[in-house]
């Protein structure tokens, strides 16, 4: 069944978020659900939570997916949720010029994305850079007795880091494959962690990570009195990392207010507090994966496994510390660099199967896995760069409400029109 082609009753009661009275309680217990069709399961969802005709018309939507795809990337699925789809401008990296595609919901993000870019470009633009895009697995073990682990794993590693790469024949031929093997010991636990790293080229490749991780760990109880514990990729890349810089002349930040001069100084101690000072060191990574997370979504990539891995990367010294640095240079202009991991893919999984992800990526020149991480890394810098000019300066309530006033308005319009038809 098409849901899509449902016409919407009004619900004035929904749509102004007053409360929506059920006349029966909602049966959350719904055995086979996953087995019906996504017309019947929203049938189903409507029927159990007392539902209106434009609450299923809105919950049954798909967009540019199809309920083929729909099923294939969730579970259960009835629809999609849609999120607006922008391009960032003024992104110049390397020397080369990029239109950014950026998935969010709140409208001061993509504007503070291509002001940075803006700023930056008067610079030079973003020098960026990505390492091999290098994944690591672990593989854990509980010893069952002491032993020396150390003489056997160097004696059997080349022979381990070969096991692992066969049948992966196509992977070898593109450069890729497992690379390298290391480990480390958990007193605390009797446990001893084998790393595996992995160069899976333009995959994100969890999949080939976990995969080679549980076949190697099956060579383990022949080499070690051990007990096999988890086999899983850690998404905490660091051998994965991008990074990106910038240089703003400092005249760049002249205004009627604010020398530029000035405004440097004060983005300098704004990155001070955030490295002395917890509380806003979160925030201002949160304002950087403001820039970041868009670029994923937009991409299919897995914006929470480059969240966790940035976040853990940020307390690597054992504190919580700003991921982008920002100084004055001798000259008296400004220099950031923000440097994370970065696990992202052009092939495979959601990238290659969402017809909008496909699309996104050819806009951006058809990138592959390691420019891309150079790509969503700028974007990042970019936003800092805007956020902290912004506070630095005027404040950030100035453009950030000013950017939200349409949202402001059409509630206020939305709600006038709601209750004068009550």
């Amino acid at each position: 069944m098409d849901t899509s082609q449902l016409k919407p009753k009004v619900d004035h009661s929904s749509q102004s978020g007053s409360e929506h009275k059920q006349d029966t309680k909602v049966q959350s217990r719904l055995p086979g659900f996953y087995e019906l069709p996504i017309g019947e399961r929203l049938s189903t969802v409507v029927k159990a939570a007392n539902l209106s005709d434009s609450d299923r018309f809105h919950l049954g939507q798909f967009g540019s997916l199809n309920g083929e795809l729909a099923d294939v990337f969730i579970e259960n699925a009835i629809g999609t949720f849609s999120i607006p789809l922008g391009v960032a401008t003024n992104f110049l990296i390397n020397g080369h010029d990029v239109l950014v595609p950026m998935a969010v919901e709140e409208s001061s993000v993509l504007a503070a994305a291509s002001h940075g870019a803006k700023l930056a470009r008067l610079g030079g633009g973003f020098k960026a850079s990505a390492t091999e895009p290098v994944m690591t697995g672990q593989i854990q073990l509980f010893l069952k007795k002491t032993c020396d682990f150390d003489a056997v794993l160097t004696e059997k590693k080349n022979e381990l880091i070969a096991f692992a790469n066969r049948g992966h024949d196509s992977l070898l031929a593109r450069g890729g494959g497992a690379c390298d093997l290391d480990w480390h010991y958990i007193p605390e636990m009797k446990s001893l962690v084998i790393h595996l790293h992995i160069d899976t080229r333009d995959a994100m490749g969890a999949n080939i990570v976990n995969t080679m991780c549980e076949r190697v760990s099956a060579l383990m109880p022949e080499l070690l009195p051990c007990d096999i514990g988890l086999r899983i990729l850690t998404n905490l890349t660091e051998r994965r990392l991008a990074r990106a810089e910038c240089f703003v002349p400092a005249s760049t930040f002249d205004s009627p207010e604010f020398k530029g001069t000035d405004v440097v100084d004060r983005i300098e101690k704004a990155y001070l507090f955030a490295y002395y000072d917890v509380h806003r060191a979160t925030t201002n990574n949160k304002g950087i994966m403001n820039g970041i997370d868009p670029v994923l979504i937009a991409t299919g990539n897995d914006w929470r496994a480059v969240e966790a891995g940035a976040h853990a990367w940020a307390c690597r010294d054992g504190k919580y510390r700003p991921l982008a640095v920002w100084k004055k240079t001798l000259h008296g202009d400004l220099h950031g660099q923000l440097e994370l991991p970065m696990a992202v893919g052009v092939v495979g999984g959601v990238t290659k199967l969402h017809p909008t992800a496909q699309s996104a990526l050819k806009l951006m020149g058809h990138p592959n896995a390691k420019m891309l991480a150079q790509i969503v890394v700028a974007t990042g810098l970019a936003q800092n760069l805007s956020a902290l000019r912004a506070l630095a300066s005027e404040g950030i309530q100035r453009g950030h409400m000013s950017l939200h006033q349409k949202n402001l308005d059409l509630l206020q319009h939305h709600g006038s029109r709601v209750n004068s038809t009550n």
